[in-house]
C-alpha cells in the first residue's frame, strides 16, 4: 500500500506508564519517537516500538528482555526473532571479530525468529538481510559478512523506499562497515545525506541523532554531526549511551567541558542502571576531556573511582552499549592517559601491566611504559617494553583482529622511535617517527577511544623539539591540531616550537590559546600553563 511505512511515530515507550510515573511525581521515560510498521498484534506492537527505539540506542539488553515480552504477547511475531538477534551483535562500531559464543546467540535469534513465520515478505527480508551476519561464520569471515548484511539491506531500503527504518539500517551497516583507511568517507557520506533527510522530518528519532554522530565521527566530518550531538541526550535521557553519544562529537571538535558534562550525567545514569561497562566507557572519555583542560585534580579523583568500576565490572553480564572491549580498553587507558598527558614519564613507566582478554588493550600499559622510559634516557627499561609488542600483535593477526594488530605495530614503531632515541640512534629514530605518524594518519581512532593515547604526530613534534628542529617541529604540531583541535600537549608544543623559533607572534597565539582552554586549570598549575601566562604577560 502506498504510504504504508510513512513515519507515523509512537512515544518509544507506555504512554500509559509514563503518565502513572507522572501522576507519581517521578520522572517518565523517555527513549525518543520510533514507530517500526510490524504485523504482529496491537499490544505485541507498542513493545515492540518501544524495545526498537532502546536497540536504536545502544541499550542492549533492555531491548532483548523487550523482544522476549514482543514474542510472549504474540508468539507469531517473527520479526521480534530479528531485534534478538541484532541487539546480539551488539556495538556494531566496536571493532573487533565477534566472540563464537555470541554468533551463535545472534543465530538462534535468527532460526526462532524463522520458526516463528514471517506474515509478510518485508518482515522476512529484514530477517534473512540480519542473518548474514551469523550464517556460515565458521567458514566466511567477519567483514565479508558484515558485506553482505549491509547489501542485503540495501536492497530491502530499495525495495521499500517509504519504510523510513529500512533506510536507517541501511545508512547504519554503511557507516559502520566502511573502511578506516577510506580518507574520500565515501560510505560515511552517503549514509549521513540519508539520516539527513529523514532527522530533518522526525527530529524525535533516537537512532537518527545516533547513528548521524557515530558516521560523522571522523575529523574532517565531526563538524556536521553537532546538531545531532546536541538534541540526542534531550531525545533519549532514559538510555545512558545517548548521554554519552555526544561526547564522540564534541571530542572531535575540541568542546572539552561540554565532553566532561555529558560523560558525568551518562556515568551516572550507567552506573544507576548496572551497566558497568557503559560507565568505563564514558570515564575514559571524560578523563581524556579532563586532562586537555588540565583540570588534574578532577582526573585524578575519577582515576582513584576506578578500582571500584572494576570490581562491579562482569563482562559476562555486559549487554550495554559498551562491549567487553571498551571497557577492558577503558581499564587500561584511563591511567596510561593520566600519565602521559601529563607528561609524568616516570608515572608512566612505573605502570603496571595487566592481562585481558583483548591484546590491544594490554598493549596500552606496555606502550606507556616504553614511552615513559624512554623519555627518561632508560633504555634498557624502554626496550623491556617495546619486546612485549610482538607476541601482542601476533595475536591479533592470528584472531583476523586486522585494525587492532595495526594498532599495536603503530605503537610498537612509536615506541620503537623513542627507543632508538634514548639509545643515541637519531637519525633512526626521527626515520622510524615519522614513518609511524604517516602509518597513524593513514588510519582512523576506534569509537571505544576518544583518540590515540598520543597521536604520533604530535610525538614526532616533542622528538623534533629534542632534535633542535622546531621549525619541522611547529609544522607537526599545527598538522595536530587540524586534526584534534585543542589538544593541550599539542597547542603547548606549537607554543613552544613557535618560541624557540623566535617567532613570538605564533607563540603568543598558541599560548593565549592554551591558556582558553584551560579556564577551569585547577592549582597548581602545569609547569606548561604556567610558561603560557608568563609569555602572554610579558611585554
Amino acid at each position: 500500500m502506498p504510504g504504508a511505512f510513512r513515519w507515523a511515530v509512537v512515544i518509544g515507550m507506555a504512554g500509559t506508564i509514563g503518565h502513572a510515573q507522572e501522576h507519581q511525581h517521578a520522572s517518565p521515560e523517555q527513549l525518543g519517537r520510533v514507530h517500526f510498521a510490524t504485523s504482529c498484534s496491537a499490544a505485541a506492537q507498542q513493545t515492540f516500538d518501544r524495545s526498537i527505539a532502546l536497540l536504536h540506542s545502544f541499550d542492549f539488553g533492555r531491548a532483548i528482555d523487550g523482544f522476549e515480552r514482543t514474542f510472549t504477547e504474540d508468539g507469531s511475531c517473527a520479526i521480534a526473532g530479528w531485534g534478538i538477534a541484532l541487539s546480539r551483535w551488539n556495538n556494531p562500531f566496536a571493532a573487533g571479530v565477534k566472540p563464537p559464543a555470541q554468533v551463535r546467540l545472534g543465530r538462534d535469534a535468527i532460526q526462532r525468529a524463522r520458526a516463528a513465520g514471517a506474515k509478510t515478505g518485508r518482515e522476512r527480508e529484514y530477517i534473512d538481510a540480519a542473518a548474514k551476519l551469523f550464517d556460515d561464520a565458521d567458514r566466511i569471515d567477519q567483514p565479508a559478512r558484515v558485506t553482505a548484511y549491509r547489501d542485503a539491506m540495501a536492497a530491502v531500503a530499495a525495495r521499500y523506499p517509504d519504510d523510513g527504518e529500512a533506510t536507517i539500517f541501511y545508512a547504519l551497516a554503511l557507516a559502520f562497515s566502511a573502511d578506516p583507511a577510506d580518507k574520500r568517507y565515501a560510505q560515511q557520506l552517503k549514509a549521513g545525506a540519508m539520516l539527513e533527510r529523514l532527522f530533518a522530518a522526525q527530529p524525535d528519532h533516537p537512532g537518527l541523532a545516533h547513528y548521524i554522530i557515530h558516521t560523522y565521527d571522523v575529523p574532517p566530518l565531526a563538524d556536521r554531526g553537532l546538531e545531532a550531538a546536541r538534541r540526542y541526550a534531550r531525545i533519549a535521557p532514559s538510555a545512558p549511551h545517548a548521554l554519552h553519544m555526544p561526547s564522540h562529537t564534541f571530542t572531535r571538535v575540541g568542546y572539552w567541558q561540554e565532553s566532561i558534562d555529558t560523560n558525568i550525567a551518562a556515568a551516572k545514569s550507567a552506573r544507576e542502571a548496572g551497566a558497568t561497562g557503559e560507565e568505563l566507557h564514558a570515564s575514559d572519555y571524560q578523563m581524556y576531556a579532563f586532562l586537555q583542560t588540565a583540570q588534574d585534580r578532577a582526573a585524578r579523583q575519577l582515576l582513584d573511582s576506578l578500582p571500584a568500576m572494576v570490581d562491579r565490572y562482569d563482562p559476562a553480564g555486559n549487554n550495554g552499549a559498551a562491549p567487553p572491549a571498551a571497557a577492558f580498553f577503558a581499564i587500561a587507558a584511563m591511567p596510561a592517559r593520566y600519565a602521559l598527558e601529563r607528561g609524568a614519564w616516570r608515572e608512566a613507566a612505573s605502570l603496571t601491566p595487566r592481562s585481558s582478554p583483548f591484546a590491544f588493550a594490554d598493549a596500552i600499559t606496555h606502550f606507556a611504559r616504553a614511552l615513559g622510559a624512554a623519555r627518561l634516557g632508560d633504555a634498557s627499561a624502554a626496550q623491556a617494553a617495546v619486546a612485549k609488542f610482538g607476541p601482542l600483535r601476533e595475536t591479533l593477526a592470528a584472531a583476523g583482529e586486522a585494525y587492532w594488530a595495526e594498532q599495536v605495530a603503530i605503537q610498537e614503531q612509536v615506541a620503537s622511535a623513542w627507543l632508538a632515541l634514548a639509545a643515541g640512534r637519531r637519525e633512526a629514530a626521527l626515520t622510524d617517527m615519522r614513518a609511524a605518524a604517516d602509518r597513524e594518519d593513514a588510519t582512523e581512532k576506534n569509537a571505544v577511544t576518544p583518540g590515540p593515547l598520543a597521536p604520533a604526530r604530535e610525538l614526532l613534534g616533542d622528538m623534533l623539539m629534542e632534535l633542535k628542529a622546531p621549525d619541522q617541529a611547529l609544522t607537526a604540531y599545527e598538522a595536530v591540531l587540524k586534526k584534534e583541535p585543542n589538544r593541550f600537549r599539542a597547542v603547548y608544543g606549537a607554543a613552544h616550537a613557535g618560541a624557540a623559533l623566535g617567532n613570538r607572534a605564533a607563540a603568543r597565539l598558541h599560548f593565549r590559546e592554551l591558556i582558553r582552554i584551560c579556564a577551569r586549570a585547577e592549582a597548581p598549575p602545569r609547569r606548561e600553563l604556567a610558561e603560557a601566562r608568563r609569555f602572554v604577560s610579558a611585554r
